[in-house]
């Protein structure tokens, strides 16, 4: 009998101790950056932050994924511009390919900002194993999401994750200070 109770006792531990954790989950800060884009002017991330979330798109021009990709997120971009979204699709391309990405941008249409990343300085600092790779940050430059790779209904999530952050944004009531 004691050795029930014993049991009852740690497992009952064992399951508010986990509880805890997920109550307690550690917010993920994304790194900073500064990059050029196309245009040759300089886009530093912490000074994108606050206005509603931020989607990462880490690319390249020989990545035929990658394109299909950036090609939703223009639908998406249309669709919550007007909400606060800000893209940043970030070119991994190198010294040999580099050459290709402002071409290929203009063909394609995309609106949103196309920054450069010939070195990959910044998907070091976000962990970016290939792309495609895609991070989403909230207002305040908290990492939400990542996911790596792209096939076709990849952007629903992509959707429901932004709703999300949206909403968020909508239910916190502002200082009034």
């Amino acid at each position: 009998m004691k050795w029930i109770t014993l049991l009852l006792a740690c497992s009952g531990l064992f399951f508010f101790i986990q509880a805890q954790e997920k109550e307690t989950e550690t917010v993920r800060k994304a790194p900073d950056f500064k990059l050029e884009n196309i245009d040759g002017k300089f886009v530093e991330l912490s000074k994108e932050l606050g206005s509603g979330p931020i989607l990462l798109s880490f690319w390249a021009t020989w990545c035929k994924p990658c394109i299909e990709e950036l090609t939703q997120y223009k639908t998406i971009y249309n669709e919550y511009e007007s909400k606060g979204l800000k893209i940043f699709a970030i070119s991994t391309d190198n010294e040999k390919t580099a050459a290709k990405v402002r071409p290929m941008v203009k063909s394609k249409g995309f609106p949103f900002t196309i920054l450069l990343d010939p070195n990959s300085e910044v998907a070091r600092k976000y962990y970016v194993p290939s792309v495609p790779y895609v991070v989403i940050l909230d207002k305040l430059g908290n990492i939400a999401y990542t996911h790596l790779g792209y096939m076709k209904g990849d952007e629903i999530k992509v959707r429901e994750k932004l709703d999300d952050l949206l909403i968020q944004n909508v239910e916190r009531p502002k200082s009034t200070l």
